[in-house]
């Protein structure tokens, strides 16, 4: 489930600087549209990480798919009712 996490932030980050890449460039070819390159530029960088994460509580769900915690994710409270 790790390395599952790191390649979707991989293509979250990836289409993030694509889209601003883009509307860079239509900037400066002085598109008409350079405008509307800009909103989705900006709406995608909170949309992708939304629908990232809608993905990942998906696969949890998903019956035979195991979620089992990264080592950083354990709670101390667990830990501190054990002893």
């Amino acid at each position: 489930m790790k390395n599952g996490r790191r390649i979707l932030a991989w293509i979250g980050i990836a289409l993030i600087l694509l889209m601003y890449v883009l509307t860079i460039i239509f900037a400066i070819m002085d598109n008409p549209n350079a405008k509307n390159w800009l909103m989705a530029a900006i709406f995608c960088t909170v949309a992708v990480p939304v629908i990232i994460y809608a993905i990942q509580l998906a696969v949890k769900h998903i019956p035979g798919v195991k979620f089992e915690p990264e080592e950083n994710d354990e709670d101390p409270a667990d830990e501190e009712g054990e002893s």
